[in-house]
């Protein structure tokens, strides 16, 4: 007896191994096929594996991600200006408590939208130096006024004024603008800057490409940081942003829950640039940029 229910057993472990089998084989023999936009964003060099969802429910969900975010900085906004308002004969006040807001208002933000946010070289993000960073996407403002230290002051366009809510905030917060359309107005405006920098033991925050990427591949780098290094001799402190060009796309509303990496690069001393060797200054910062972008984002060879 004891013999017949060992056999009886160990046939029904046979059967029962080969309608696993059976049952695993069509499985792995019919993988799901992925979209060209889902097998790009699965081979992107450096990247979380990501799968792209275009679904109506994801861009329901985006666009109740997007309108929050709104009605959230519609408050936040609010709520300082009225302090800013207060503190208009503080022109230094205004731009700690620019960047206090900025660090509640962007986290807010990056917390309703959803994006899982790796943060590296956090021990650099505290000095005062001059942080610049790649931008290709709205996502690198709320990032950089979530992250960037107190004491901090933006450098943009003077054409900001006219964005809603940021750009109004932006002047109360007494950041500074310059002049693009002139490159001697330009100059002088990198000097005023300067000056005010270094009189107020402030840091800088600036995008050296001075303008969006559309495909999130990094762009040529202006010479302005290096001008307001030779000025200031503030080290230059490299913030790498992946996958922000993923998660919000140009003209699009869709914000998806791309994974997201900031990653902050040991500080660059200025201490020994020369002006005679600007251009080789801007190549140096550059080429550090595309050593730690993913494939996807390094500029395209020519």
């Amino acid at each position: 007896m004891e013999m017949e229910n060992l056999g009886g057993s160990c046939l029904r472990s046979r059967r029962l191994e080969r309608w696993f089998d059976a049952r695993y084989e069509p499985n792995k023999k019919e993988a799901p096929k992925c979209s060209v936009d889902e097998q790009i964003s699965k081979k992107e060099n450096g990247d979380d594996i990501y799968v792209d969802d275009n679904g109506w429910s994801s861009v329901l969900i985006s666009c109740f991600r997007i309108i929050t975010c709104f009605l959230t900085m519609m408050v936040t906004t609010f709520f300082w200006a009225l302090i800013m308002l207060l503190l208009l004969p503080w022109p230094y006040h205004r731009i700690r408590q620019g960047n206090i807001y900025g660090h509640l208002t962007g986290r807010l933000l990056m917390w309703i939208l959803g994006n899982p946010i790796k943060i590296e070289g956090s021990e650099y993000s505290n000095e005062r130096a001059i942080y610049i960073c790649n931008h290709a996407s709205p996502l690198d403002i709320f990032l950089i006024m979530w992250l960037t230290p107190t004491g901090s002051v933006g450098i943009a366009k003077k054409e900001i004024i006219w964005y809603p809510l940021f750009g109004q905030l932006y002047i109360l917060a007494n950041h500074l603008r310059i002049d693009r359309s002139n490159p001697n107005t330009a100059v002088k405006s990198m000097k005023q800057v300067a000056r005010v920098v270094a009189e107020n033991d402030l840091s800088l925050i600036i995008f050296p490409e001075g303008t969006r990427s559309k495909d999130g591949r990094l762009l040529p780098f202006k010479k302005g940081f290096v001008h307001l290094a030779l000025q200031t001799q503030l080290p230059i402190v490299p913030i790498v942003m992946t996958g922000t060009h993923r998660a919000w796309r140009k003209g699009s509303l869709h914000v998806r829950p791309a994974p997201l990496t900031v990653k902050y690069l040991p500080p660059i001393t200025t201490d020994n640039w020369t002006v005679e060797k600007i251009d080789k200054h801007v190549k140096i910062v550059h080429d550090t940029y595309v050593e730690h972008l993913p494939e996807s984002q390094r500029p395209l060879q020519r």
